[in-house]
């Protein structure tokens, strides 16, 4: 599995194929990537992610632990990006693979909306005004 935090692109297919396994028959990956609108309208230049990258990688270990109790058998992994990222840029991935569809599915979103409330990264909004705000993390 892998669990990262990184300044570097993140490679879906890298992070994909950390999960990929003969024995899961679903694989379901969440890609999150910056969009061009902010949630008020306004129109978005960046994002600036900010983060505590060993205490962001346990928390996503613990959550994988938590999502493998709840949906049993599966191979989860995480990756999430640091600094400034620019409209259109990946933010986050997450894949799960499981033996079926529906697991992989329920099992990925469980994952992503706990990253979300949970792991200690920050997101400031900077818009194409000039003007920037930090986001509270929610599901």
């Amino acid at each position: 599995m892998m669990f990262a935090i990184s300044a570097q692109r993140i490679d879906v297919g890298d992070v994909e194929r950390c999960v990929r396994d003969e024995k899961y028959g679903g694989i379901v990956t969440f890609i999150g990537v910056v969009r061009a609108t902010a949630e008020d309208g306004r129109a978005v230049e960046a994002l600036e992610y900010e983060t505590h990258a060993p205490m962001a990688v346990a928390e996503f270990e613990r959550i994988a632990c938590e999502v493998q109790e709840r949906h049993g058998d599966l191979r989860i992994a995480m990756s999430h990006r640091e600094g400034r990222l620019a409209v259109g840029e990946v933010a986050v991935v997450v894949a799960v693979a499981a033996p079926h569809r529906a697991t992989a599915f329920a099992a990925c979103a469980q994952a992503v909306d706990a990253l979300k409330c949970r792991a200690p990264i920050w997101k400031k909004e900077r818009y194409r005004d000039g003007s920037d705000r930090w986001r509270e993390n929610v599901s």
